[in-house]
């Protein structure tokens, strides 16, 4: 019994020394929330220069949606970032592990001659080295109208 105590003792203490250890490259909070915030910027001016290609590259897509829709779709959208301190504002950050940050921002959209705001959250996920976003949310800032199923009645 003593040999078995003794073993789980060192198994637990070996766990979490290991956990301890297996932070990413970013280890404080305020790192990985100042890459997060740097990413959602970035991500807003690769999308406002059309860049979007590169935009689909920053973004979390599990094999939906093909990168030449992705692109069509934001393309056609009714919004897209505004420039400048219009782009982003009121941002804060709350990590919420070293691969998730959810970014909560106001931010402008150009369309329809007038710029609009929309404040809300934005989950980002770390994979490797890049901060990634959702193309659902890209989508509904965009204003991206969903395809509609059309499905036809067979008599």
């Amino acid at each position: 019994m003593k040999f078995f105590i003794t073993v789980l003792a060192v198994f637990v203490l070996t766990l979490s020394s290991v956990s301890a250890f297996a932070r990413s490259a970013y280890q404080t909070d305020s790192e990985a929330s100042t890459a997060a915030r740097a990413a959602f910027e970035e991500i807003l001016d690769l999308w406002r220069a059309d860049r979007y290609d590169d935009l689909y590259d920053r973004t979390q897509h599990g094999g939906k949606t093909a990168k030449e829709d992705f692109a069509r779709k934001l393309g056609n959208a009714t919004f897209k970032p505004a420039c400048c301190w219009q782009k982003m504002q009121d941002v804060s950050v709350h990590v919420e592990n070293d691969d998730i940050a959810v970014v909560r921002a106001k931010v402008g959209l150009e369309g329809d001659g007038d710029i609009q705001y929309k404040t809300r959250s934005y989950r980002m996920v770390r994979e490797g080295d890049i901060w990634r976003i959702s193309q659902s949310d890209l989508f509904s800032l965009a204003g991206a109208k969903a395809k509609k199923k059309v499905y036809k009645k067979h008599r």
